[in-house]
């Protein structure tokens, strides 16, 4: 069960947080000296595909700050810190996978198998990956896999440097 001070943070920031179309993924609150350290990490909505832009973090971090100050949700003087879950995050729910959509990810499956492709849909219970060379990482020819997010044992969404798209095409000229 959460503090009471978390649950107090929670309850103040969830309201800001939904205002702003956003979810609030996580909230830490801990002791470091005489100060507090309330962490808050929050994401943009399941249906919602890209990633949240750094003056929104800011509007939300700058609004959440107000009210915790507005409803004395923390006793004292504390620090507040407001991030995205980042590409570390593991994907455990469904709304993680959702949010993962035009992502490469890498799934471990119960079975001891892993599958690597582009997460193109996510249809209940069914995630649908796209086929993907995997030293390129580009997407390839050929048939998706299903795979049912209960055989899922883990996911990780995989760092791309570099994603080709037809968008990214040019033109040579010379």
């Amino acid at each position: 069960m959460a503090p009471a001070g978390t649950q107090r943070v929670r309850e103040a920031a969830e309201a800001v947080v939904r205002a702003a179309g956003l979810v609030l993924e996580d909230v830490v609150v801990t002791r470091a000296g005489r100060r507090s350290v309330v962490r808050l990490v929050i994401d943009l909505d399941d249906d919602a595909v890209g990633s949240l832009d750094l003056d929104t973090l800011a509007d939300v971090s700058r609004d959440v700050g107000t009210r915790l100050d507005e409803v004395d949700a923390v006793e004292g003087e504390y620090t507040l810190e407001v991030s995205t879950p980042g590409t570390s995050r593991p994907l455990t729910e469904l709304r993680h996978f959702k949010r993962a959509r035009t992502r490469l990810v890498r799934l471990s499956l119960t079975d001891g198998t892993t599958a690597f492709g582009r997460l193109r849909a996510v249809d209940g219970g069914t995630l649908e990956l796209g086929p993907v060379d995997q030293a390129t990482g580009r997407d390839t020819a050929g048939e998706p896999t299903r795979v049912a997010l209960a055989d899922v044992a883990r996911g990780t969404v995989e760092v791309e440097l570099s994603r080709v798209t037809n968008d990214d095409d040019t033109d040579e000229e010379g």
